[in-house]
């Protein structure tokens, strides 16, 4: 059975940080390109960030230069290190990997 739990969501002041975990099991997690998505109330769901399984990463232009996608193959895990956030990356975050979701992590930005 594969599972995708999200951690470390919460809640931050515009110009905070946070940083969002995916442990993955039931895959090989090593050999898969994994995403973070995020969707916001009343808007569809979007790609925030991806990264293949050799370390390549692809950024939404709107948080270029602020998020970070990095992965632990060794610890099955997927990470998304945000910076200067803003009241707009107000989101639920999921990860995701081949057609495999997780249940969200909820990111609140206060202004």
């Amino acid at each position: 059975q594969v599972r995708l739990v999200e951690s470390g969501g919460g809640w931050v002041q515009a110009g905070g940080s946070l940083r969002v975990s995916c442990t993955v099991s039931g895959i090989i997690f090593s050999s898969n390109a994994m995403g973070w998505y995020r969707q916001a109330p009343g808007k569809q769901r979007e790609l925030v960030a991806r990264i293949t399984n050799t370390g390549s990463t692809i950024y939404a232009d709107s948080v270029k230069g602020r998020f970070n996608i990095s992965r632990d193959n060794a610890k099955k895990t997927l990470y998304l290190q945000m910076n200067s956030l803003r009241p707009e990356d107000t989101a639920i975050y999921y990860c995701q990997t081949v057609n495999f979701w997780g249940q969200g992590t909820q990111v609140t930005v206060s202004s």
